[in-house]
């Protein structure tokens, strides 16, 4: 039940940022250019899964666990650090350059272009690239 309400939700997110034109880069990109040729529209679509999530928020908080897990699984720290800082920074700087961000770019995966193939592989080969330098770092301690 947990896997196809999983598959349900990551549609229906997926639908949602084709829908919004999340997942076009020329869109995004005129978003964030508010010094230029902006294009507020999908301030709209921020604002409308903020107001989603405020109150999907407080409604779990009430709860005592999850509707279909035993537990809820909350980040331990709140800790703003440099690692966190660093690649915050990464992710603008990719996102205002590339004109996506990892979910709106598997899901423009789906019409086979070579834009976001060439984006999604990229970001796949980084974070390979991250574990594996973590992973040899970590052996020399």
């Amino acid at each position: 039940m947990r896997s196809f309400v999983a598959l349900v939700a990551g549609l229906l997110f997926a639908l949602g940022l084709g829908i919004s034109g999340m997942s076009d880069p020329a869109k995004v990109i005129s978003f964030l250019d508010v010094t230029g040729a902006w294009d507020p529209s999908l301030a709209f679509v921020m604002g409308g899964a903020i107001g989603v999530h405020f109150f999907a928020a407080r409604w779990a908080a009430r709860r005592q666990k999850p509707v279909l897990d035993s537990k809820f699984h909350l980040p331990k720290g709140a800790t703003v650090d440099a690692k966190l800082l660093i690649g915050a920074a990464l992710f603008g700087i990719g996102w205002g350059i590339a004109g996506y961000c990892p979910g709106p770019a598997l899901v423009a995966v789906a019409g086979f272009d070579r834009a976001p193939l060439t984006f999604v592989g990229a970001m796949v080969a980084s974070m390979a690239a991250f574990h594996l330098g973590k992973a040899a770092l970590t052996k020399q301690t």
